[in-house]
């Protein structure tokens, strides 16, 4: 009788995993840390206002982890409140993207990290004063030597600690994952319903993988043209190709209703549209109200737990840390 259980069991579960692997879209799973003390490194940093010419703009300004991973606003605001030329981009989940930025000119988390600290336009600082800052506290210096082994304080350790602690930035357990996982009341029967259509659009030829996108590059209107005053050129950019003009990494869909406004240039506020947007000028059909409303519903069931991420104390500054330049080129 036990070895029948067993059996069954055995079955059920690799039927299971059958049936997800049929699935376009995988599961999101819980991160396991293996490195802790350097996850704590990266944190600090993360929150560090420091690493900015003024003092006062973190990873944690546009990337807001209260917020989605996002700052909920169609272009960030940099270094004297210089206008971003493109909306931020969810940090949740980022680890699952074949590259890093809109255009994805960097290779991974950590590339990206190393960006908007010398961007003049992002965080305005330096390379080199923005580890002279970290490495005139001593609990950073002591804390370097605890990951690293020296207290040693450079760009490349800097952003390889940050980079560890936002590949602990994923959301499991979303309603969806859990239909996935076999539990058919998950999610509502309209959720049900929005992706079924989500799969017979089309949508899943470019959303797909664990973050339901980042798996691939595309254009922005790729059967009609879409319209926008924002100067980002996307991938043509990186190619100097014009073929990739107006290409862009494919965004993920993991917790897309609080990553708002929507696309680029952040020129959507509202879910709804944006999704009747991206049919139309992606895939050239025309919802109706009904299966908008399906999408939307399936849409939100990619909401995932949110990183509970303890904020940390910094240290403080002293004598010998560069004094911030908070107005001002």
């Amino acid at each position: 009788m036990r070895y029948q259980a067993l059996v069954m069991a055995v079955t059920a579960a690799l039927g299971m995993t059958a049936a997800q692997a049929a699935e376009p879209i995988e599961i999101i799973k819980p991160v396991k840390i293996t490195e802790p003390e350097k996850v704590e490194l990266g944190k600090m940093l993360y929150f560090e206002p420091r690493l900015s010419k003024s003092g006062f703009i973190s990873c944690n300004s546009c990337h807001n982890l209260s917020m989605g991973g996002v700052d909920a606003l169609p272009t960030s605001i940099g270094h004297a409140w210089q206008e971003g030329p493109i909306n931020s981009p969810t940090v949740l989940n980022a680890d699952y993207m074949l590259a890093q930025f809109w255009d994805g000119r960097a290779k991974d988390l950590k590339e990206q990290a190393a960006g908007p600290i010398a961007n003049p336009k992002e965080m305005g600082f330096t390379h080199e004063l923005a580890s002279e800052t970290v490495a005139s506290m001593p609990a950073y210096r002591a804390r370097f030597k605890q990951v690293y082994g020296s207290e040693e304080v450079n760009i490349d350790r800097i952003t390889d600690a940050i980079a560890a602690f936002e590949k602990t930035l994923v959301t499991p357990n979303s309603p969806f994952d859990k239909y996935l996982e076999g539990d058919k009341n998950a999610i509502s029967a309209e959720a049900q319903a929005g992706y079924q259509l989500f799969k017979d659009k089309g949508c899943v030829a470019c959303h797909n993988g664990p973050a339901v996108g980042g798996t691939m590059y595309m254009k922005m209107g790729l059967i009609k043209p879409f319209h926008t005053d924002n100067p980002a050129e996307g991938r043509k950019a990186v190619t100097g190709k014009e073929a990739d003009k107006m290409v862009f990494k494919v965004p993920t869909l993991r917790n897309i209703e609080l990553t708002y406004p929507y696309f680029h240039d952040g020129s959507i506020w509202e879910l709804e549209e944006a999704v009747n947007t991206m049919s139309d000028i992606q895939l050239g059909q025309k919802l109706t109200e009904k299966e908008t409303q399906e999408m939307v519903a399936f849409l939100k069931s990619l909401t995932g737990e949110q990183p509970k991420v303890e904020m940390p104390i910094l240290p403080p500054s002293n004598k010998d840390t560069p004094r911030p330049i908070p107005f001002g080129k």
